[in-house]
């Protein structure tokens, strides 16, 4: 039970997201098989979506309110222009349709992407809270499907030798 909520946890932290807990929860699995991968691939999964609507409705604010401040407003301040980038990045993208834009902003696991820059965009362009959900979601599915291939071949690769 630990474990799952490390990876919880894990998951939840900016920048690192689902990106970071999933090669976690592998690397958990080779030490500890009785770790179930779906399992954490949900409990990840969740976890990535906890704080969404928070982002969404209140750090934009408080953001603003502490870009100014004298211990948190270079670090405020650099939140809010990784949101303004994101959101120039999706409406850059939007030819496809900007809430397509934002499922595979979320879901292609670059650094800088994700579910809390993703949404901070969504909130920054003002767009319907219900539809960018649904986008980050899928973006999150998206971008675990493609992290946990990645760690597949690459703990494969790296335990099936010589084993």
């Amino acid at each position: 039970m630990k474990n799952y909520l490390y990876v919880l946890l894990i998951s939840m932290i900016p920048l690192i997201e689902l990106r970071g807990a999933i090669p976690v929860a592998y690397g958990i699995h080779e030490v500890h098989p009785e770790f179930s991968l779906p399992i954490a691939y949900m409990v990840i999964a969740i976890g990535n979506m906890i704080p969404v609507p928070f982002i969404y409705f209140f750090a934009r604010k408080v953001l603003e309110w502490g870009k100014d401040k004298r211990y948190i407003g270079k670090f405020f301040t650099w939140c809010l222009q990784k949101g303004e980038k994101g959101g120039q990045k999706l409406q850059e993208k939007a030819g496809r349709g900007l809430y397509v834009a934002l499922l595979l902003f979320v879901g292609i696991p670059l650094p800088g992407t994700g579910a809390w820059t993703g949404t901070l965009a969504a909130s920054f362009l003002d767009m319907d809270f219900k539809k960018s959900i649904i986008a980050v979601v899928g973006g999150v599915v998206l971008a675990a499907v493609i992290v946990g291939v990645v760690c597949t071949l690459g703990f494969g690769a790296i335990f099936g030798i010589g084993g």
